[in-house]
């Protein structure tokens, strides 16, 4: 079936952000493992937190297995949550897999009075967001809800790099949904220089060797609050999400997934992933479906 034809990603987010990188390193290389040997195009159609892609995905996109998505990890949340722009059910889409499984982090510049996690509870930090629904924004407001801190979010900027920028401009003192890994790539010197302070964790795991910072799940004090946080933090273990549409024939979606997870053993991938400094942590579409379902228990 995909001899001679052209495979398109859609990347649901602006350019330069970890969602964009990832899917771009995956186009250089999947197209050697899907049966045919198909050429490979990214396409970026940013919009509402990544809405407007899933939504192109589910209700647009051809049915034959010719088009993919990357969108943000929240995104099948949406639905559940009450969104009335998401125009699909995320548990109808044909997951293909995640590229890694990760932790968040909430920090505060350096010139901020928070300084930890102690003074979320007395001090307001304004953090940057993009688009309602996304993790920037989802993240700190459960965090005042469950742990009584006090993040004011300022939303409206166009992707992650935008919302980490306006830290360094003095338009927001933080940031509430930055993996670990992209910080490092990206702004690891900030770190080292001291100009951020790592104030907790947001995940369903602590980092490995950055046990020191706070895990947001162990602050819970009742079960209420921790059950919350999980449903919010679950998506987190497929932190970088493909879909194909729904009802793509089985044998697609079986060749599009082995491909993925062949990708991700692949050295000239993984040599294109070390030398962009993504980390790559295979999370097969059958453990997205069942990490879904487990999300939509939960809400209800």
């Amino acid at each position: 079936f995909y001899r001679g034809k052209q495979v398109s990603i859609i990347i649901a987010l602006p350019p330069g952000g970890g969602y964009d990188l990832n899917a771009r390193a995956l186009a250089r290389h999947i197209g050697r493992y899907i049966p045919g040997e198909p050429s490979l195009v990214t396409k970026n159609m940013p919009g509402a937190a990544s809405i407007r892609g899933a939504n192109y995905l589910y209700n647009v996109s051809p049915k034959d297995g010719t088009e993919i998505a990357i969108f943000t990890r929240t995104v099948p949340l949406d639905p559940l949550l009450g969104n009335s722009d998401a125009q699909f059910d995320a548990l109808k889409f044909n997951w293909i897999g995640s590229t890694s499984n990760e932790v968040s982090v909430c920090v505060a510049w350096h010139t901020a009075k928070v300084k930890k996690f102690a003074d979320l509870l007395s001090n307001e930090l304004i953090v940057s967001a993009s688009g309602a629904g996304s993790p920037s924004i989802v993240y700190p407001k459960v965090l005042n809800v469950a742990l009584g801190t006090k993040f004011k979010v300022i939303a409206g900027y166009p992707g992650s790099a935008e919302s980490v920028i306006a830290m360094e401009r003095g338009e927001a003192q933080g940031n509430c949904a930055w993996g670990w890994v992209p910080m490092m790539a990206t702004k690891g010197d900030w770190l080292r220089d001291g100009k951020l302070n790592v104030i907790v964790q947001t995940g369903m795991r602590s980092y490995p060797g950055h046990e020191d910072v706070p895990l947001a799940l162990d602050l819970a004090k009742t079960d209420e609050d921790r059950a919350m946080m999980e449903l919010v933090f679950a998506p987190l273990t497929f932190a970088r999400p493909f879909a194909a549409p729904p009802d793509v024939p089985r044998e697609r979606v079986a060749a599009l997934r082995k491909a993925f997870a062949d990708t991700t053993a692949d050295a000239q991938f993984l040599a294109d992933s070390e030398k962009a400094q993504l980390e790559i942590d295979l999370v097969t579409g059958e453990e997205i479906r069942s990490e879904e379902h487990t999300s939509e228990l939960q809400s209800h």
